[in-house]
């Protein structure tokens, strides 16, 4: 099998697109599977090692926030557009891939539109309950549409889409790891209750401000954070952990790679309410404070975090509440062993597991039927 895998910006997209990747490869393994991604955006980095080949283009997203350096930047955006869709035909033309799997992010638009130009089949990947717009653009022409929400039909042709959930990544679906193990790793003991603090892969100001107005809160009241900042605001956190000396209760990360140590040490999770996140959540049960992102499209995470809080398996703050509620909030849930236990229970009934072969089955059948191969 040769596969196209397009898409990226953000770990949301990225990890979904290289356990996609992981099994094709396991299921085949003289596959040769090409990624093509965006300039100077973190797939570049974390494709590689994951293994991968990568391809980047001059693509960018539209800047919503109207300032004149973002006016230069949408104006130029255009020429960025025809530059790397004149770029993907050369790609696409010279490794002659059996599929084009989209993702979703700034790569997958001019990667997948050209795709079906040239006559080869495309597969979309769309991991929120709110679609994307590259998604929706690009959907009339895929073969397939998988997602990990009901009622996705507000946004794609019907019969194109499948319901396989949201792929995650192996080390959390496949987890054995053990409470006292994933503290022993961070801590080592297990005597403290343990948070999790994530905003995503490129961090959340809001969030990593909300810690790092609140340092004390976590020695005054014995409790421990693992706290994955993002580049962003990193150094930072570092050194105002390390002038309070609070190393015993608090563990910065810029991105925390074991994440399933992370997970199983926690007892309760703050993170942003993206889809990849949410996912993982519902893989490992954990009772989760979600603080959706305000700076996204169509404000997804609030629908996402919804979709959870509706079933009383997780809770939510608003993003601008979240100095002032957040943490008393992650106490009192820390607090009530009855209430972590239900939702515990709640947010694992929703959890999808083998998404990524349901998806690589997906690809089987485009290409078993002949749909997958170049007309």
């Amino acid at each position: 099998m040769k596969a196209i895998i397009s898409g990226g910006g953000s770990g949301g997209h990225i990890f979904p697109a290289i356990a996609i990747a992981n099994t094709i490869r396991s299921r085949y393994p003289e596959s040769e599977i090409l990624f093509v991604g965006a300039k100077g955006r973190m797939e570049m980095d974390k494709v590689p090692d994951a293994g991968y080949k990568i391809v980047g283009l001059p693509i960018a997203g539209l800047q919503r926030k109207i300032t004149l350096e973002n006016i230069w930047k949408n104006l130029q955006l255009p020429f960025k557009v025809l530059r790397s869709r004149c770029m993907v035909r050369g790609i696409i033309r010279r490794f002659n891939p059996d599929i084009v799997v989209g993702v979703g992010g700034f790569a997958s638009e001019p990667t997948l539109s050209m795709a079906s130009r040239m006559g080869y089949t495309t597969l979309l990947q769309e991991q929120n309950s709110y679609a994307g717009l590259t998604n929706k653009t690009l959907a009339n022409s895929a073969a397939a549409i998988c997602v990990a929400y009901e009622g996705m039909e507000r946004f794609f042709p019907s019969e194109k889409i499948v319901f396989t959930g949201n792929p995650v990544r192996a080390n959390i679906e496949q987890m054995t790891t053990t409470h006292k193990e994933g503290c022993n790793y961070f801590f080592g003991d297990d005597i403290f209750p343990v948070v999790l603090s994530m905003g995503g892969s490129l961090g959340a100001r809001s969030i990593n401000e909300m810690i790092l107005n609140s340092l004390e809160f976590f020695r005054t009241n014995r409790v421990r954070l693992i706290w994955q900042t993002g580049s962003r605001m990193f150094h930072e956190a570092e050194e105002a952990v390390e002038k309070a000396n609070l190393r015993d209760w608090v563990q910065v990360f810029q991105f925390i790679t074991h994440i399933d140590l992370a997970y199983a040490a926690a007892d309760v999770v703050i993170s942003r309410a993206g889809a990849i996140a949410i996912s993982e959540l519902c893989m490992v049960g954990k009772p989760a404070v979600l603080i959706p992102s305000p700076n996204v499209a169509e404000d997804h995470q609030t629908k996402n975090a919804m979709a959870l809080v509706k079933k009383e398996a997780a809770l939510m703050v608003r993003d601008e509440k979240c100095g002032v509620e957040g943490l008393p909030l992650v106490l009192n849930l820390l607090r009530d062993e009855e209430r972590k236990s239900r939702m515990s229970q709640a947010i694992r009934q929703l959890a999808a597991p083998k998404a990524t072969e349901r998806i690589v089955d997906q690809i089987d059948r485009l290409i078993a039927t002949g749909k997958g191969i170049r007309q």
